[in-house]
C-alpha cells in the first residue's frame, strides 16, 4: 500500500493584459447596463408611460433615442477600443470616458423611489468604472530603454535564431 503525500496546491498566478481586463471591466459594465434598462420596463406604470411617448418626462422622439444610443454606444465601443488601441492612447481614453460615466451612471438615480434596484445596480456600476480607472491609472510602465530593445512579436532576436 502506498501512502500519498498531500502536498500544498499552488495554482500558476499569470497577470492578465491591462487591455483584456479593461474589456472585461467594460463588458461587465455593458451587461449590467443594458439589463438595469431591461428590468426597469418592470416597473409599475413603465411600459404605460412608454406606450404614451414618454420616457423620464422626456417625449420620445428621433434626438431622445439618439441619444440613448450614444449613451449605450460609448461604453460598448470601449470594449473594442480597449483592445486595439495602443497603451497611451488607451490609459487616457479609459481614464477619460470612465471618469465622465461616473456621474452619468449616478444621475439616473435622481429622482428614483426605488432605492434599492437603483442603489445596487448604480453602486455595482461605479465599481466597475473605479475598477476601469484603476486599471487604467495604474498601466505597468516601461523604460525607454526597455522599450527600445523590444522585440515585436513573431521576430526572433538574434540569440534565438
Amino acid at each position: 500500500m502506498t501512502r500519498r503525500v498531500n502536498a500544498e496546491i499552488t495554482y500558476e498566478d499569470t497577470r492578465m493584459p491591462v487591455q483584456a481586463q479593461l474589456a472585461a471591466a467594460w463588458t461587465s459594465f455593458m451587461f449590467l447596463y443594458i439589463y438595469v434598462d431591461y428590468f426597469h420596463l418592470y416597473k409599475p406604470g413603465v411600459i404605460d408611460d412608454i406606450l404614451a411617448g414618454v420616457v423620464w418626462e422626456f417625449e420620445i422622439s428621433q434626438a431622445l433615442l439618439t441619444a440613448f444610443l450614444a449613451a449605450v454606444a460609448v461604453p460598448s465601443l470601449m470594449i473594442f477600443l480597449s483592445v486595439i488601441l495602443p497603451a497611451r492612447a488607451n490609459r487616457v481614453i479609459n481614464l477619460v470616458v470612465a471618469s465622465l460615466y461616473i456621474p452619468f451612471s449616478m444621475f439616473n438615480a435622481v429622482g428614483e423611489s426605488w432605492t434599492f434596484f437603483y442603489g445596487l445596480s448604480i453602486g455595482l456600476e461605479v465599481l466597475l468604472l473605479a475598477a476601469i480607472l484603476r486599471s487604467a491609472w495604474t498601466w505597468p510602465r516601461s523604460s525607454l530603454a526597455q522599450a527600445d530593445h523590444a522585440v515585436p512579436a513573431g521576430r526572433a532576436t538574434p540569440s534565438q535564431a
